[in-house]
């Protein structure tokens, strides 16, 4: 089983809210600071944001008042509210540990944004 399993995404409008679900093993997750990257065609993959074992959390500034990151221990998953969305946010987005771990990138669920 992949360490790390997206899902959520989708097609959405502009001003839209979709929520990416990411299921977590293989690793001691209670204690894994996590994190939801992105990654938009010809562009590098970005730190999107980033919550650590004690529910502290982080956002990149484009973000930051628009997603909401957040975990549940208890099943081993990390999500990532997003609201109103706007055509650059439009990326493959993946879960991974913070700092990311290179083998265990997973498929990323895309999130398109068009009217």
């Amino acid at each position: 089983q992949a360490p790390f399993v997206e899902s959520g995404g989708g097609l959405v409008q502009p001003g839209g809210s979709l929520r990416l679900s990411c299921a977590a093993s293989g690793i001691n997750f209670r204690l894994t600071t996590m994190a939801w990257y992105r990654q938009a065609p010809g562009k590098q993959r970005e730190l999107v944001a980033r919550v650590s074992s004690v529910d502290t959390t982080n956002y990149t500034g484009s973000v930051k008042g628009r997603f909401t990151i957040f975990r549940d221990n208890a099943k081993n998953r990390v999500f990532l509210q997003m609201n109103s969305l706007k055509p650059e946010d439009a990326a493959v987005y993946y879960c991974n540990s913070y700092p990311s771990m290179p083998n265990y990138w997973g498929q990323g669920t895309q999130v398109t944004v068009s009217s």
